[in-house]
């Protein structure tokens, strides 16, 4: 039996099934694995976990603990709640109008970041001034159809995970921020601080940042040094706002205290990090690396639900859960008719009925012929959410052209 136990229950002898955190958040080889002493659990507990999940077949139980259904069905009730909430997103723009330029601002930025990146390794400046450009065109690209860029961000190579992780922050940013209603000024610095929050990773040994192995203690202390190698990187660059500077420095932070670099807790961490530490958990918990699988984007999201109630501050994960909608644009389900389809535009009356674009039979296991479907005007209903790499489907096919 999975069960969901506290940090304070974890001893030797139980097998862990899931740590409960981000990959980045410890320094383990992986998520799972038995417990053979109490450095192990101690090491745990000062990372900062609250709950996780252990395996009662493969190690000792405790009483008290909820399974992993009963998590999973609160969870569900709670995601239901916040669909009722309806969120405001007008759109200006047809989607189908908005996908071609989406398609070259995803292609610029990945290359500037790219760029900027290698140039940090050679010692040289970070030129804000051919960043600010490409950060307002995405700015613009959401406002006008948030529904062309976000699947694109979703999109990553293992080789390039990097600098496209900092491009997918930056545009949920910017949705994140539109969805509270921000002021556009605002929201620009966000979206600035969200595509430069990584930039201190160009400080870091590939060899540690790329390592399919177990961290050591001191390579994990490494790595966590790069927000304040970001911070030192861009306090004194031109065009660097008060607001981006909060989003590269306190994007690790944690609600409850238990983040890094300066265990920030509350109302000590802005507004403006809180969103940034929001977004990068969910970005990189739902991104494929090759030592890393990633989860459905339904998935992740529910799993900052269940973190809102340490790490997190739950109003803003339920806000950004209505930014983004309950099935994120991009992700791959399957209808009750047993169709599949990838979700290509959110209904802003109902966030659990999106438009959809059907193309597979799960049932008679035969692609069929590619059907937009709108789901708030028809009976078929969404019956659960899917992972491509299951049904070995290229996402890149089936997104808007």
């Amino acid at each position: 039996m999975i069960k969901q136990i506290r940090a304070e229950q974890l001893k030797p002898g139980m097998y862990i099934h899931d740590l409960n955190c981000g990959w980045l958040d410890h320094p383990f080889i992986s998520n799972a694995f038995h417990v053979r002493d109490t450095v192990t659990v101690d090491k745990i507990v000062k990372l900062g976990i609250r709950e996780l999940y252990i395996d009662t077949l493969k190690g000792a139980d405790v009483w008290e603990g909820r399974t992993q259904q009963e998590v999973n069905a609160d969870l569900e009730r709670r995601l239901q709640e916040i669909a009722q909430k309806q969120p405001e997103k007008p759109i200006s723009t047809e989607l189908k109008e908005e996908t071609a330029r989406a398609r070259r601002l995803h292609g610029e930025a990945n290359k500037i970041i790219r760029h900027m990146m290698d140039d940090i390794r050679l010692g040289q400046q970070i030129q804000v001034e051919r960043v600010e450009p490409l950060v307002e065109g995405m700015v613009d690209s959401i406002f006008r159809n948030q529904d062309a860029l976000l699947p694109l961000a979703r999109l990553k190579r293992h080789d390039d995970y990097t600098f496209a992780h900092s491009v997918s922050v930056c545009a949920l940013l910017v949705a994140f921020g539109r969805g509270m209603k921000l002021e556009r000024a605002v929201i620009k610095d966000l979206a600035m601080g969200g595509l430069l929050h990584d930039v201190g990773k160009a400080r870091i040994p590939d060899q540690i940042l790329n390592k399919p192995a177990k961290l050591s203690d001191e390579e994990f202390t490494r790595m966590q040094s790069h927000v304040a190698q970001g911070v030192v990187l861009l306090k004194d660059s031109p065009g660097v706002s008060k607001i981006a500077l909060q989003v590269v420095g306190e994007h690790h932070e944690r609600f409850d205290g238990t983040g890094y670099p300066r265990h920030l807790a509350d109302e000590k961490i802005s507004l403006y990090g809180q969103m940034a530490a929001i977004v990068d958990v969910y970005d990189a918990i739902s991104s494929e690396r090759v030592y890393h699988k990633g989860m459905p984007p339904t998935q992740a999201l529910k799993k900052l639900l269940e973190w809102s109630s340490h790490h997190f501050d739950q109003q803003l994960v339920q806000s950004f859960i209505r930014a983004i909608g309950i099935y994120p644009t991009g992700t791959l389900v399957q209808l009750e008719s047993k169709r599949l389809g990838v979700v290509t535009e959110q209904n802003e009356g109902n966030l659990l009925e999106p438009v959809v674009r059907i193309f597979y039979h799960a049932g008679q296991q035969h692609y069929i012929p590619p059907e937009i479907v709108d789901l708030s005007k028809v009976q078929d209903r969404i019956g659960s959410f899917e992972s491509y790499e299951k049904w070995k489907i290229d996402p890149y096919q089936w997104l808007p052209a």
